[in-house]
């Protein structure tokens, strides 16, 4: 899909966009599992066992043979003890129970535990004076996972709690989908980095170290360039070495419609423009094109219009390249503490803050003036209050679509 210059496109457009010209990658690696962390899945991992692999209590208690229990009271004798690892090797007869710890190994002849607290204990006779059930406070064997199911899809990126789960089936190492590898450069001439010296007409480059941030907490592998001299030899000779090395270019500034932007004049020479103009505030110049097998974003040059593109669509935009099954964000609508101006025509992403109030429950508030350069208002909020396209002005109270930070 070629745009003009001239076009302008919807949110939801440029999505729609994005996810047509982007396929995940084919590249796998075998990697150990404490270095699994952060990758994506590359193939289903089956199960090679149950878990639980055998009967074993759910909590601390007494075991015993529900046959064994009659209505009203009922005494059992306590002959012996099962430990997690250490189980109770003998049997049980008529009349026994045997005390038994969170995790440890039901005996055979056993179908029910019940909690030490609910038993009256007499050297070694316990007395049950409640109701039983067979089968209480016993985990059973595949419970948690059988023997041959799938227990994590292609696809699905690997966390804490996928690691615990892959750690608990003995897997010490799987496949996974390779290191996405994203050049990053900022152009323009009053662009200086760190250490520099300013001059009256100068500023510190943010977005670079923004954008590698927030790629490094991806889990992406970054090549950073630096700032890139606004020219358009130079522009179009670091182009082309980032996409000779990267699955995707990350560019901020320079997008514009001024004579000095020579990002757009070189994508297109080198390349193809899918489109360059959004109905968005802030981030209205973002730009997605392709040079040969590498994908471009060319972000704006403000601060918070950078993390706003990116988060709505460089961030899956990612996630797709690595084949990750999550992509779209979860719409939570809350009431909102202000009243907001809004026109039909665009949409609009404000910095939020989520506030638990003890009257209302949860709510939002912006963090005040919505400039697209106050940089701090994205270190006051903890979300975003979207309003989409067609949405109009907000009263105080009304509620709207809110996306926390924690959910990108």
């Amino acid at each position: 899909m070629n745009q003009t210059l001239n076009d302008v496109i919807t949110v939801s457009q440029a999505q729609s966009v994005i996810k047509q010209q982007i396929d995940p990658l084919v590249n796998q690696q075998i990697v150990i599992l404490p270095n699994a962390l952060g990758k994506t899945l590359a193939q289903d991992v089956i199960s090679p066992m149950n878990v639980p692999v055998y009967q074993n209590s759910a909590m601390d208690g007494y075991a015993f043979n529900s046959q064994d229990i009659s209505e009203g009271s009922s005494t059992l004798k306590n002959c012996g003890t099962s430990l997690a690892g250490t189980p109770f090797e003998g049997t049980l007869t008529e009349g026994q129970c045997i005390r038994i710890m969170t995790g440890a190994k039901i005996p055979d002849n056993v179908d029910t535990v019940i909690e030490q607290e609910k038993v009256r204990i007499n050297e070694d006779y316990i007395t049950i004076n409640v109701e039983t059930r067979a089968g209480q406070n016993i985990r059973n064997i595949g419970e948690d996972i059988t023997k041959g199911s799938v227990v994590l899809a292609a696809g699905q990126k690997i966390g804490a709690a996928q690691l615990g789960v892959l750690a608990s089936l003995g897997l010490a190492s799987l496949k996974v989908k390779r290191q996405v590898r994203v050049a990053v450069f900022s152009s323009g001439d009053e662009i200086r980095s760190i250490g520099e010296t300013l001059d009256g007409s100068q500023i510190y480059d943010s977005n670079r170290y923004t954008i590698s941030g927030m790629l490094k907490d991806m889990g992406v592998e970054v090549i950073d360039m630096g700032v890139v001299q606004d020219s358009k030899k130079a522009i179009k000779s670091a182009l082309s070495q980032a996409a000779a090395e990267a699955d995707m270019i990350i560019t901020s500034g320079g997008v514009s419609v001024g004579d000095a932007d020579y990002i757009k004049q070189c994508l297109h020479e080198l390349g193809q423009i899918h489109f360059n103009k959004l109905h968005l505030k802030p981030g209205r110049p973002l730009t997605f094109g392709q040079i040969n097998n590498s994908h471009f974003f060319g972000l704006p040059g403000n601060p918070v219009a950078v993390m706003v593109t990116f988060m709505y669509f460089v961030r899956p935009a990612i996630k797709q390249l690595m084949g990750q099954l999550d992509t779209e964000l979860m719409d939570i609508k809350i009431p909102c503490e202000n009243a907001l101006r809004k026109l039909p025509g665009r949409t609009e992403i404000q910095r939020g803050i989520l506030v638990q109030d003890p009257q209302q429950g949860l709510i939002v508030k912006t963090t005040g003036k919505q400039g697209s350069g106050v940089l701090s208002s994205m270190t006051k909020g903890n979300c975003f209050i979207y309003l989409d396209h067609n949405s109009e002005s907000i009263e105080v109270g009304d509620k709207v679509i809110v996306h926390p930070f924690s959910l990108f």
